[in-house]
């Protein structure tokens, strides 16, 4: 039998999951969550296998969850369930733990499908998300590319710090940190500070800044 546990801040939708899903006798839902810290609070009381969430929620999103699973000694796997299919939210997903991603537009019996795959250890992403994450593999190599300083430079400047005050912040001289920006450009193959702010905001780079205090 395998456990489900169901992250969602919509009842209906979690409703809706549970009605599908109940409908394959290997699986039961052991618990129900509206928001990242009641899923690991219920974590905490239930024996869980897999825990299939929703990205944005207004109590506590699934980078709390992630961030929470670490201090659990029995991790299930999360699926993620979501309305966007941006392939780069899928990577971000993927590197923070999911063992799975598939859209609030896949068939029904996809849903069952990916439970199945990823209780058994196996990675699922839907076909659709399958091919947005082609599309989009050149943009993510270009970001992919950069060096930690770079990118830490490039977070910066997002954030609308100038030159000197990154300069400052990172303790170089105000030339480096021109030469930073004019090579980020360069690799990300952006020809203005806008479009490099543009492009921060479509990775979740301020996100990121966010969930580490910055």
């Amino acid at each position: 039998m395998i456990r489900l546990m169901l992250v969602d801040d919509h009842p209906v939708v979690r409703s809706g999951y549970r009605r599908l899903l109940e409908l394959d006798q290997r699986m039961c839902v052991v618990a129900e969550a509206s928001h990242a810290l009641q899923a690991l609070e219920l974590l905490r009381q239930h024996e869980t296998d897999v825990v299939i969430s929703d990205v944005s929620m207004p109590q506590a999103d699934i980078w709390q969850l992630f961030e929470g699973l670490k201090s659990l000694s029995a991790r299930p796997k999360v699926l993620v369930c979501s309305m966007h299919d941006d392939a780069i939210l899928v990577t971000r997903c993927l590197a923070a733990g999911a063992w799975g991603f598939l859209t609030k537009n896949s068939p029904p019996d996809e849903l069952i499908d990916a439970v199945h795959c990823v209780f058994s250890g196996r990675r699922y992403i839907s076909q659709d998300v399958r091919q947005l994450q082609a599309q989009q593999r050149d943009e993510l190599e270009r970001v992919n590319s950069l060096t930690a300083r770079e990118r830490e430079v490039w977070r910066m400047l997002s954030q609308g710090l100038s030159a000197a005050e990154c300069a400052q912040a990172m303790n170089l001289s105000q030339k480096t940190v021109a030469n930073y920006q004019t090579l980020i450009k360069e690799k990300l193959q952006v020809n203005t500070t806008s479009a490099l702010v543009h492009l921060a905001q479509r990775h979740y780079l301020l996100d990121e800044a966010l969930s580490l205090g910055v």
